[in-house]
């Protein structure tokens, strides 16, 4: 690896051993606000809540006085009195209103118009929120990039999509400086945009090593990197830090931990997942994964190959995890709001047009091992990855002005 002497306190070698280790500031709204959305003076910013049944709970903000409800309580606690006492006169903002809408169960499936006011009144997320606010801060159980991504360049907000936090990320994902996390981001982005193909070797503990291969074809890599400046519609993905591409092709073999345990190797031709086998657990969770596949084979669809750049303590969410330096994941299904050709039409039913994260990490996936990540872009071929450790040359890279 490169010098740690040239490398910031949170890449040394220690710290990359032991993330839990890293310091953080404090958590502060103002300045993640601030730092995210500059300029700010002027907008006016909402927050968005998800609820199986949302005008009871939002209406006088009952859900408070209910048990459950994490992500939104900490929403409640974190953004909306943050905003109130104190965030919005320091950043010249107006609003700071809480909405909700009806939990969609899927990942980055389209939202329902409907939402509804801490009154209880029943409102249009396309009449009467989005051509409203400047600023949209979507707090919910499941993403909702995709659909905010189409949304704001309809309607012209900027926006950030913060599903799943708990205090760990608030305390440590959501406290970093995100010009920092901008500038690792593109100097990762840097050394592996235009590649041809990236391979990844997945060592299992039976001893055998499977090999996917994803076809690249010299696109330009992209990043979230957390800032949404300016005036241009987008949405930030926060936590940020990752680099990604939306594979063109892709064939080999990869391991799959399904949400019960059960472990199961996945064939992949043509981009697409064609069958699951089990390797341990379940068999009938396998053959319905085999069924949903038949059913509807667009859900195999390999959509994204994405790569962490950040040094942060697991957090048990994904959407943190999955932008720690070290780990990889690949996605299957729509990728519209990544560039991508898989647009919700193109599934048989709407509940399976989701963007789905599989996340490749120690502690998500302890029975494999990424043993090597290696990158072909011309005749130049790299090491990226070996044993869930950035290789010397992704550290010589963050380590360069």
């Amino acid at each position: 690896m490169s010098s740690t002497a040239t490398l910031p306190a949170y890449l040394r070698e220690e710290v990359l051993l032991h993330p839990e280790t890293r310091e953080f500031p404090a958590f502060d709204l103002t300045r993640l606000l601030g730092t995210v959305f500059a300029p700010t003076k002027g907008c006016k910013v909402c927050i968005l809540l998800d609820f199986d049944d949302p005008a009871p709970l939002i209406k006088d903000l009952a859900f408070l006085q209910q048990p459950g409800f994490p992500i939104q309580k900490k929403a409640h606690e974190a953004f909306y009195l943050g905003l109130q006492n104190g965030s919005l006169d320091a950043l010249g903002m107006s609003g700071g209103e809480l909405f909700a809408y009806k939990m969609t169960y899927g990942s980055n499936l389209d939202l329902a118009d409907d939402v509804w006011d801490t009154a209880g009144k029943h409102l249009s997320l396309d009449r009467d929120i989005y051509p409203n606010y400047d600023i949209i801060l979507c707090v919910s159980t499941y993403s909702a990039t995709a659909p905010l991504t189409a949304k704001c360049k309809e309607y012209g907000f900027r926006g950030a999509t913060l599903h799943g936090v708990n205090d760990i990320i608030l305390n440590s994902g959501l406290a970093v400086d995100y010009h920092e996390v901008s500038k690792d981001a593109e100097k990762l982005r840097s050394a592996l945009t235009n590649a041809d193909d990236i391979e990844i070797d997945f060592a299992l503990e039976d001893g055998r090593v499977l090999t996917a291969w994803l076809g690249l074809g010299g696109q330009e890599a992209q990043k979230s990197h957390g800032l949404c400046l300016g005036e241009k519609p987008d949405i930030a993905n926060l936590p940020a830090g990752e680099v990604y591409f939306v594979p063109q092709d892709a064939r080999g073999q990869f391991p799959m931990k399904y949400e019960d345990g059960t472990l199961g190797v996945l064939d992949v031709v043509d981009r697409c997942i064609i069958r699951s086998t089990l390797i341990s657990g379940k068999q009938s969770t396998i053959d319905a994964h085999n069924a949903r596949l038949a059913d509807d084979p667009m859900t195999g669809t390999l959509g994204e190959l994405g790569f962490g750049t950040q040094v942060l303590p697991v957090s048990g969410a994904d959407i943190q995890d999955e932008k720690v330096l070290g780990t990889c994941h690949l996605a299957t299904g729509r990728d519209d709001h990544l560039g991508g050709d898989i647009i919700p039409e193109m599934f048989k039913k709407h509940e399976n047009s989701t963007h789905d994260d599989i996340l490749f990490a120690p502690h998500k996936t302890p029975n494999f091992n990424i043993s090597q990540v290696r990158m072909r872009r011309g005749d130049q071929h790299e090491v990226l990855i070996e044993n869930f450790r950035p290789a010397r040359y992704l550290m010589d890279a963050l380590a360069s002005h």
